[in-house]
């Protein structure tokens, strides 16, 4: 089972109220939030091997000098031009103390928490799934990992619709009813739809019902492209207009839109652990934030 922590983090940000507290004061509806979320989560669906993917970098360098929208709408500080350290996403203020307690906790755990140098969480569970030998659970609120589901590998994506209580169990066959495309075809689907929340403009004119039916008649991208490029082929002139106007974007695109599969990411037992890793940090990480009635509930699921 593989995490995509942030998503779910923000989740659990807004799902739980911000008048759950540390002793001192500090909100701590997030950590607690997600602690619960991976109890449910290992209670329901028992994996053998867990890990929390995190966004080491949460738009890299290389995607935006392909696309320079790329998320571009939440940046709250931009770095210094050649600073290795990535922008500064937008997070509400009483979330971002939350992400080093959430780190912390993980750690004492023992729960495998792993991120790479200038790649998105996406990018980890990518990597991680390329070399998985066995079934594959992938839990994110974020569409565009449907692009990695495939029946064959047994890899689908475990979708919150309401919590992790109720999860659309998304596989093939789930994508091509909603969508009419496979696992692979999604990243299409949603390179010439775009995407709005990631700054992705996508090919104007062409909305998800649109390209899905040009992917139906002419199979992938590339397919697409080669009948637009074609007059003698049945795209209409209005398509064959937009398309050949998106060359450009539909030229690297696909990069920004596909997860990286080759990501060098540190070798870590991915077990999900019988007994803390750090028992006292953890008692005392316990104590300084009042994770109580959470942190119970993970334990007693993670030691059955």
């Amino acid at each position: 089972m593989l995490l995509d922590t942030a998503s779910l983090y923000f989740r659990a940000y807004f799902g739980v109220p911000e008048s759950v507290k540390a002793p001192d004061g500090t909100p701590v509806n997030a950590v607690r939030g997600l602690l619960d979320f991976i109890a449910r989560l290992v209670q329901d669906h028992h994996p053998d091997d867990l890990v929390a993917c995190m966004d080491f970098d949460w738009r890299p360098q290389w995607r935006v000098d392909l696309i320079p929208t790329y998320k571009a709408h939440r940046v709250a500080e931009e770095a210094p031009a050649g600073s290795a350290e990535p922008d500064e996403e937008e997070v509400p203020d009483t979330l971002s103390p939350q992400v080093p307690i959430i780190e912390d906790v993980l750690d004492a755990l023992g729960i495998a928490r792993i991120g790479a140098a200038g790649y998105e969480a996406d990018d980890v569970i990518g990597t991680l799934t390329a070399r998985a030998k066995g079934p594959v659970d992938i839990v994110t609120g974020d569409r565009d990992l449907f692009q990695l589901v495939d029946d064959r590998r047994g890899i689908r994506v475990l979708y919150p619709l309401k919590g992790v209580g109720t999860l659309q169990l998304t596989d093939e066959a789930l994508l091509r009813e909603k969508y009419g495309v496979d696992g692979p075809g999604y990243a299409d689907l949603a390179l010439l739809r775009g995407d709005p929340s990631d700054g992705l403009p996508g090919v104007p004119g062409v909305g998800e019902k649109t390209a899905a039916k040009l992917l139906a008649t002419y199979g992938d991208l590339a397919g697409i492209m080669a009948a637009a490029e074609d007059p003698t082929s049945k795209v209409t002139p209005a398509q064959r207009k937009r398309l050949l106007e998106a060359r450009p974007y539909v030229a690297v695109a696909p990069k920004v839109v596909k997860v990286a599969s080759d990501v060098a990411v540190p070798d870590v037992d991915h077990a999900l652990p019988a007994e803390p890793a750090d028992p006292e940090r953890l008692e005392a990480l316990a104590a300084q934030w009042g994770l109580g009635g959470a942190l119970h509930r993970l334990l007693v699921t993670l030691h059955r």
